[in-house]
């Protein structure tokens, strides 16, 4: 196996509970990558959007975008300083895929306006892998990590996200996406569904959407 990467920028996407955090930290450690890891954790609107998200989507997808760009804008320079990887857990573009799904009328065109405005400043990853789980595999994972803010988020909700990612990724024609299905892959426990990926992200002949799944 190669010790080093193709690529200089690798984004780990999937929906909510599909194991892009985990996937991203391990991929950081091997290949000794600055780790660029969503601050969700401190979004004070996100319980209040599960609670009541007609009142408190916009604030909710407002706050994630100010955040997701002074961090992605920060470490991306930061990296490109140091001459080092970079591997985040999410797409600055997923920021659009929610908003899609939690915003309409006037509120979604505002907020699109204020995307266009700033997406056009940061760099796009050279590799995208997105980790596809059913909503099924999904809902089992939100319940195991236990945040009790997510443990009554709708099948309905999770199938929308998915939606918007599987469109929104079919249009990337300049950026490699690795389209994983992965409801059948335990890469913290198997190791040979670790290898599977590590395999993937190391091959340069990736062009395009690619659907791809583990022969078990």
């Amino acid at each position: 196996m190669k010790s080093s990467l193709p690529y200089s920028y690798i984004a780990v996407e999937g929906n909510i509970g599909a194991g892009k955090t985990s996937l991203a930290k391990i991929f950081s450690g091997i290949y000794n990558t600055d780790l660029v890891l969503e601050e969700f954790a401190d979004n004070t609107f996100l319980p209040q959007f599960y609670e009541n998200p007609e009142r408190f989507a916009f604030p909710l997808e407002m706050s994630f975008l100010a955040e997701r760009y002074q961090q992605l804008k920060a470490r991306q320079e930061s990296a490109a300083k140091n001459n080092k990887v970079l591997i985040s857990d999410y797409l600055f573009e997923k920021s659009m895929f929610f908003a899609n799904v939690n915003l309409k009328g006037n509120e979604l065109d505002l907020f699109r306006k204020f995307f266009e405005l700033i997406n056009k400043n940061l760099r796009q990853p050279d590799l995208i892998l997105y980790l596809n789980k059913s909503t099924e595999e999904l809902q089992k994972n939100i319940s195991k990590r236990g945040r009790t803010y997510e443990q009554n988020i709708p099948s309905e909700y999770l199938d929308n996200i998915s939606k918007q990612y599987h469109q929104h990724l079919a249009d990337y024609p300049s950026i490699p996406v690795l389209f994983v299905e992965s409801d059948n892959i335990d890469f913290i426990e198997n190791s040979s569904d670790l290898r599977f990926l590590l395999e993937l992200i190391q091959n340069q002949n990736n062009i395009g959407l690619h659907k791809i799944q583990k022969t078990l």
